[in-house]
């Protein structure tokens, strides 16, 4: 085979290779072309009416029993005995512990004695002024009180007094009725200072405070709803005993409301306090109804399958809604009837076509 020959062997092939395929199937256009299908976001819808809304205004606090004592020993002594324990509960007058006793008894056998001694001299000393023995009713008032004295019968009724008073403080009573807390001695040491603390729990009061722009909203006697941080689904009821008619530097009013314990509040508890106050005749939308657009409030009307973008303006909020009114100076319109998307709305923008469900 000539070199020719070959040259043009090998174009014919190459030629041939490039050539159209008559078996490939024609491509269709309607394949190579972006089909645009309009997208509906779906809502859920409602009638926006007018009604009652609950203002809740929530604060933090701490309880305390609405009575506390810190007691302790009114004498010097050696604890001999201890009647309560941290928890006990005790009626009012009860005995919670006892210093040893030997020497104030000892002292009050003594003023007794003193006493005794004394009675006899200030009889004597009316004798000698010709009354018979014994007689305290016919001497006039100023003679008894100079025999008294000049016997040292007074000074004696004092010291039996005081040595009686002295061996009482040995005993440490329950000045009310509450629960025994914060014992640290035993028996055999001295107490110095604070022996425990007395609580009367049954009652307990919570210091809460509000901004001053809400202290309007609030009065005594009004009622309020405490959860404890360990079981926020469980609220006890209670109410508003104090405001306080000062305003402090962070502009707040210091608050105190009282609740019943259930048998599972504790002193020095941390608690939510909510104050709820129901006001009638407002606009009022679920939470998940406002958005933000253009750093303003929005909500958006439903109105012929699209979503119309409404400014309003929130006035009161609890933790479930707003209190809604439409924005003036935005030109928009509000009114009861209007039907409102309630979810849904997060990526819609105004007149974004939406299939809606809910309420017609």
């Amino acid at each position: 085979m000539n070199r020719t020959f070959a040259a043009g062997l090998f174009a014919a092939v190459l030629l041939g290779g490039c050539g159209p395929k008559n078996n490939a199937p024609e491509s269709d256009d309607s394949d190579n072309r972006i089909r645009h299908r309009i997208e509906y976001n779906a809502v859920r819808i409602d009638t926006l009416r007018r009604g009652d809304f609950t203002y809740e205004l929530i604060s933090n606090g701490r309880l305390e029993a609405a009575q506390r004592s810190e007691l302790r020993f009114q004498t010097q002594g050696v604890i001999a005995r201890i009647d309560a324990a941290n928890g006990t509960r005790i009626a009012h007058g009860g005995v919670i512990a006892r210093l040893d006793t030997v020497q104030p008894a000892l002292q009050l056998r003594r003023a007794r004695l003193t006493l005794e001694k004394a009675r006899m001299e200030f009889l004597d000393q009316l004798v000698g002024q010709g009354y018979p023995l014994g007689d305290t009713l016919t001497p006039p008032v100023e003679m008894l009180r100079l025999a008294r004295i000049r016997s040292g019968y007074a000074d004696a009724e004092t010291a039996l007094a005081e040595a009686q008073h002295a061996l009482d403080a040995c005993t440490l009573r329950a000045p009310f009725a509450g629960k025994v807390a914060d014992i640290v001695r035993r028996v055999h040491e001295t107490p110095d200072g604070s022996f425990c603390t007395l609580l009367d729990d049954s009652r307990l009061r919570v210091r809460f405070t509000v901004l001053e722009s809400e202290v309007g909203r609030l009065h005594v006697g009004q009622a309020v709803g405490v959860s404890p941080y360990a079981d926020a689904d469980r609220e006890i009821s209670g109410h508003i005993v104090t405001i306080n008619p000062t305003i402090n530097d962070n502009g707040q009013v210091a608050v105190e409301a009282e609740v019943r314990n259930d048998g599972t509040l504790l002193d020095g508890m941390n608690v939510r306090v909510a104050v709820r106050e129901r006001i009638a005749g407002k606009l009022v939308v679920p939470k998940s109804a406002v958005v933000i657009r253009d750093n303003e409030e929005v909500l958006f009307r439903y109105r012929d399958g699209k979503a119309l973008w409404t400014y309003v303006r929130t006035s009161l909020a609890n933790s479930r809604e707003y209190v809604v009114e439409a924005n003036r100076d935005r030109g928009a319109e509000l009114a009861p009837g209007d039907l409102i998307i309630v979810s849904g709305n997060l990526n819609l923008a105004d007149g974004s076509e939406v299939t809606a469900e809910g309420a017609r």
